[in-house]
C-alpha cells in the first residue's frame, strides 16, 4: 500500500521535500497517527519538536487533508488511509 504525503512552508523547510511516497504492508492499518510517528522516525527532532506538544500530542494549529478533504470530516488522526490516499499537513498560514 502506498500513502502520499504532501508538505507545506515550514515542514517542506524541515524534510527538504514536498511530497514523499511511503509504503506500508498490504494487511497494515494505516492512519494519520501511524504516517506521523513515521515521519517523526525519519525526520527526528526538528519534526518532533514542530509536530507535537511537550505532552506528545499533536500540535492543534495543524490541518490535516486526505484525498483534498479535512481529516475532522473523518476520524481525525484516527482516519484509517486507503492505498493511494494523498495526506496533506497543512501549518497556519500568516499573512498580512
Amino acid at each position: 500500500m502506498q500513502i502520499s504525503v504532501r508538505f507545506f512552508t515550514n515542514l517542506r523547510e524541515l524534510t527538504g521535500k514536498r511530497e514523499e511516497n511511503l509504503e506500508f504492508p498490504e494487511n497494515e492499518t494505516v492512519t494519520i497517527k501511524n504516517v506521523l510517528e513515521g515521519l517523526a522516525k525519519r525526520y527526528g527532532k526538528p519534526f518532533i519538536e514542530y509536530v507535537y506538544d511537550r505532552e506528545g500530542k499533536v500540535k492543534s494549529f495543524l490541518q490535516f487533508l486526505i484525498n483534498g478533504r479535512s481529516a475532522s470530516a473523518f476520524n481525525g488522526l484516527d482516519t484509517r488511509l486507503k492505498d493511494g490516499d494523498v495526506l496533506a499537513i497543512i501549518p497556519p498560514v500568516g499573512g498580512g
